[in-house]
């Protein structure tokens, strides 16, 4: 059975620091390439500007209904790295197992049959074109019905790495991302027997590359390759104290998961306002959702990076190392993000260029964009490490508070003044991105610096000890 990394709760902090985060930033851009090479091959192959933003609205629609069941995940991954940090490897064990179980229910017969039929309702709301909902409600659908091993690899990823094990995870997206490519190539373009399907085909390559590396994943455990375990006996119903646990810590992060994502979706609303809006809408999905996932899925896995380390260091006894921890992320953070806003700022429209957005429209509001973007990256960057860190120790509840403030009272209250003031443009939607990522960078880092933690354990019967 494989042992527990020492190294996280002990010796050089940015030794530990970087141990687990290269493999946790790596796999989340390695992650991110799928989206690209399907806009890549959607650009040039269907060559609308309308499917583009077919994928990015479909997309993130799909996402403010992951991250909502994501609420789980954190709260399980906050557990899995403090019963680390004490190396219970028994509480880790049933904390995964029941986690499992309840995602597989909602899944199932909650998340598949309600976003089948809503989907064209939830298109509505953001007010897509008939051009792009023409695109958009195939891809929509299908991902809400065959979506469920991208649920279970979001899990799976999240208790790998918060046992201290970031490097399987890594291996199996490589893997995933592989196949990705592959099946979406032949389901887009049309290869062989394979019909041309355009978006519909990026989203079915989305849904079936996880499933591989699941199989992969669950023969490692049952082998004992891995830190984490699943008991012997398989229980029907799930645990109330282990979801009880789960939920009230997950919850917070969840809804402030889906914060972020209504805020983008209303963001799309009032793109779609905009005389050229399908062309903001393709610019906006191609720079904000493609070209600067660049930036936000590194921040994201230095935030999961950070929520390991705080966590397993506060299940050692050691809260001040684990804020050390966080700082040296948020700096390595910001080092990556200055480094792709520079390419940004300076090349624009080169970076187009890859997705064949020859329109003039789209060309202006994309490089408008990346170059708002060059800054708000450094911002975001250093946010989301201290977002988690105050994960990590189990302070889920500021970082929610934060999002409502900067995405909806910040980001859309820019917005709607713009509106009221017959000034909305899409250079004002844009300026409005880059308060929202400095206002939510300055709140949480105050927050984090204040914050005096005690070395708590969370315990799954509902308790906390000293």
């Amino acid at each position: 059975m494989k042992p527990f990394d020492e190294e996280l709760v002990s010796g050089s902090i940015v030794h530990s620091v970087w141990k687990l985060s290269w493999p946790i930033v790596l796999m989340n851009l390695i992650n991110g390439i799928h989206g690209l090479v399907d806009q890549v091959l959607v650009g040039h192959y269907v060559a609308h500007h309308e499917a583009n933003a077919a994928i990015g609205v479909a997309w993130n629609l799909f996402l403010l209904v992951v991250v909502s069941l994501a609420s789980l995940f954190h709260g399980m991954g906050v557990l899995i790295a403090q019963y680390a940090g004490r190396q219970d490897r028994e509480s880790i064990e049933h904390v995964l197992y029941h986690t499992l179980l309840s995602t597989f229910y909602l899944v199932i017969f909650v998340m598949a049959p309600l976003g089948y039929l809503l989907s064209p309702s939830l298109l509505s709301l953001v007010r897509a074109t008939p051009e792009v909902q023409e695109y958009a409600l195939p891809y929509l659908r299908i991902m809400f019905l065959f979506g469920a091993p991208l649920s279970f690899n979001f899990l799976m990823g999240t208790a790998m790495q918060s046992s201290g094990d970031p490097k399987t995870p890594l291996k199996l997206a490589i893997l995933s991302t592989i196949l990705n490519v592959i099946i979406s190539a032949i389901l887009i373009t049309g290869v062989g027997p394979f019909p041309a399907m355009g978006p519909s085909g990026a989203a079915l390559g989305t849904c079936l590359a996880p499933i591989p590396g699941l199989m992969i994943a669950y023969i490692l455990i049952r082998r004992g390759k891995l830190i984490l375990q699943l008991p012997d006996k398989w229980p029907l119903i799930p645990d109330p104290a282990v979801i009880r646990s789960v939920t009230r810590i997950g919850i917070p992060t969840g809804i402030n998961g889906v914060v972020l994502n209504i805020g983008g979706i209303w963001l799309y609303r009032f793109i779609g306002t905009l005389e050229s809006g399908s062309a903001a809408m393709a610019a906006y999905t191609v720079c904000y959702a493609q070209l600067f996932s660049f930036v936000t899925w590194a921040s994201l896995g230095l935030r999961g990076a950070s929520a390991t380390l705080m966590g397993q260091n506060i299940g050692a006894g050691k809260t001040e190392r684990g804020k050390r921890g966080v700082h040296v992320a948020a700096a390595m953070g910001v080092s990556w993000a200055c480094a792709w806003g520079l390419a940004a700022w300076s090349v624009p429209e080169v970076f187009l260029g890859i997705f064949n957005l020859d329109d003039p429209h789209v060309v202006t509001f994309g490089s408008a964009l990346l170059r708002y973007l060059a800054f708000s990256g450094v911002f975001l960057s250093a946010a989301l490490a201290f977002t988690g860190g105050l994960i990590g120790a189990g302070d889920t509840q500021k970082p929610m508070w934060i999002a409502i403030v900067t995405q909806i009272f910040v980001l859309l209250g820019v917005c709607q003044i713009y509106a009221w003031l017959g000034m909305l443009t899409a250079s004002a939607i844009w300026q409005a991105i880059l308060i929202s990522h400095f206002s939510r960078y300055l709140l949480t880092h105050i927050v984090f610096r204040r914050a005096k933690w005690k070395p708590i354990v969370l315990d799954i019967r509902g308790s906390q000890r000293a």
